[in-house]
């Protein structure tokens, strides 16, 4: 990986792994639909007066369909279902199962036409699995069935959408995209978020809380993972799943007072060493290379 490779992963790697915490945190004073509402407008309105380009617009109108399939699956459908899976779940074990996104993203990469799977990443498949299963059988048992489906989901979307951006997306500035994005998303979760509107003003805390999600885990996270996908590819863009999870996980047990288990540890231990087997590719032989 290059050098600017390594530090927009750096930056992905700590943004995108406390928007869990963050979640937690404003998810206690206001509902779902405020919340995706919050983190959507005020990103939106960050972005749109630094893509008032007419020809920076250009692209994304002509590749709209893509733009509302990647709309759906990075924002409006991910974030409704992360956020109420946090109304029960921790923090910490929400963004563990987030893990799985490089797992679903290999598979569903070869079974759109991607890279062959080789011995090694099925290997790696079968192991990041394990985790998952090792992490969510806990909660499962415990009732937390419906939470942990929603998670799983979200990963499902989070790994389809790198997709969708690096096959179809190519050529779109990721500014522009990322504000039509966020409006779309923004403009859906109106009606839902006026009818649940909180009859308080909420907390200090949720505040600053949204504040952060809003600006720097959606505005410039977006800008910078557009970045990663388009230097890395969107399989190895994922990667950044790889520390997310840790940072969740030390966000969660430090500042909220989440349970450390075992169970945590080791199916952290095992998504991460599936992932990485899994989104592995063999250099490309000197003959490929040279053609």
């Amino acid at each position: 990986m290059s050098a600017r490779g390594w530090l927009l992963f750096s930056a992905m790697s700590i943004i995108w792994g406390i928007p869990y915490l963050l979640i937690k945190v404003a998810v206690e004073s206001v509902s779902v639909p405020v919340l995706v509402l919050a983190r959507t407008a005020v990103g939106a309105l960050v972005l749109l007066p630094l893509a008032l380009s007419r020809a920076a617009w250009a692209p994304v109108l002509r590749h709209w369909k893509p733009v509302l399939a990647f709309a759906f699956f990075e924002i409006i459908a991910a974030w409704v279902l992360l956020t109420d899976a946090e109304r029960t779940l921790s923090s910490s074990m929400t963004g563990l199962l987030i893990a799985a996104a490089p797992i679903i993203a290999a598979m569903l990469d070869r079974l759109t036409g991607g890279e062959r799977l080789s011995a090694r990443r099925i290997a790696g498949l079968a192991v990041g699995m394990a985790g998952v299963a090792v992490l969510a059988g806990p909660g499962l048992t415990g009732g937390h069935g419906v939470p942990i489906l929603e998670v799983l989901l979200v990963a499902t979307c989070y790994a389809i959408a790198p997709l969708v951006a690096a096959r179809y997306l190519g050529d779109v500035p990721a500014l522009p995209l990322t504000a039509a994005c966020l409006t779309l998303a923004a403009v859906i979760y109106t009606a839902p978020a006026v009818a649940a509107w909180p009859h308080e003003m909420p907390s200090l805390r949720a505040l600053l809380a949204l504040a952060v999600l809003a600006v720097v885990c959606t505005a410039l996270a977006f800008i910078i993972f557009f970045a990663l996908i388009r230097e890395v590819g969107p399989a190895r863009a994922l990667v950044v799943t790889y520390i997310n999870p840790a940072v969740a996980l030390a966000a969660g047990v430090i500042i909220l007072g989440e349970p450390l288990t075992v169970w945590n540890v080791a199916g952290l231990g095992l998504i991460l060493a599936g992932s990485v087997l899994a989104t592995h590719a063999p250099k490309e032989p000197e003959t490929e290379i040279a053609r």
